[in-house]
């Protein structure tokens, strides 16, 4: 079979796109892709990051439909190059819970899929996963501007919610409200899920929209008392890549549950 060259496995352009929230997601700092991007991977994995990377966000990628939109593996293929994908660091599977519903008030987990040009080790995604998305690595050393928290905090959202991304001068703009809100609620995640959730369809101004936001969820003062409770559980959880298996992210090793990681 010639799928040597992994670039040339390219999705039909009627690829079916997930449920708005689900499917491919990409990450930062992916770098081009090159003609040796995946040739560290074994044949059939190589084959299927080709296909993945060609696909648009939001672009399904379960093991059915992957299996149904190219002609060399079947089902059972697919899901054993997912997690060959998964623990070589190019893809994670996981479940957040969603802020409340304005029709109903109701929370519910929806599921997203990462994934990444460049093999990340497992520090890496949880920190992404966990809010922190880390800073580019210039191949040669530059001067770099000196930014608060709050103002990186700002910039990455739009890495997380693309309908969210800022300029220069709007998060210069937001970052005295955006240092308030971290300095009563310092949690990054809850950051991201406070300004993120929930958001319209379409999204005319970024920076009046998060104005308001970090104006009416400001989180209240805390009290000593507030302070010494236990943190709340997570609302971010990686799923193993095979059965699903939910955890933290230092419980999946390779984005795999022990017992897909023994049966591997």
């Amino acid at each position: 079979m010639a799928v040597e060259n992994s670039i040339s496995a390219l999705p039909s352009p009627a690829h079916p796109l997930a449920n708005p929230g689900y499917g491919k997601r990409g990450t930062p700092d992916q770098g081009p892709l090159r003609r040796d991007s995946f040739a560290h991977l074994p044949l059939r994995a190589r084959y299927l990051a080709g296909f993945i990377d060609a696909l648009p966000e939001q672009g399904a990628i379960d093991a059915k439909t992957l299996a149904k939109a190219q002609p060399l593996y079947g089902q059972a293929a697919v899901r054993s190059a997912l997690n060959e994908l998964s623990a070589a660091g190019h893809l994670r599977r996981v479940r957040r819970l969603s802020e409340p519903g304005a029709e109903n008030g109701t929370t519910r987990w929806v599921f997203h899929t990462y994934w990444s040009r460049v093999a990340r080790d497992d520090e890496w995604w949880a920190r992404f996963l966990d809010g922190d998305v880390p800073e580019a690595e210039a191949e040669e050393p530059q001067p770099q501007k000196v930014h608060s928290d709050a103002y990186r905090r700002l910039a990455q959202l739009g890495l997380r919610e693309p309908r969210l991304t800022l300029s220069a001068t709007d998060c210069a703009t937001l970052e005295a409200a955006a240092a308030e809100w971290i300095a009563r609620e310092p949690d990054p995640q809850l950051f991201t899920q406070a300004m993120t959730g929930g958001l319209p369809a379409t999204v005319h101004s970024p920076r009046a929209l998060l104005a308001v936001r970090l104006r009416d969820k400001l989180p209240p003062q805390r009290t000593r008392a507030a302070r010494d409770t236990p943190p709340p559980a997570p609302r971010t959880l990686m799923e193993c890549t095979d059965c699903g298996r939910p955890g933290r992210p230092e419980a999946l090793p390779g984005g795999l549950c022990r017992g897909c990681r023994d049966r591997g």
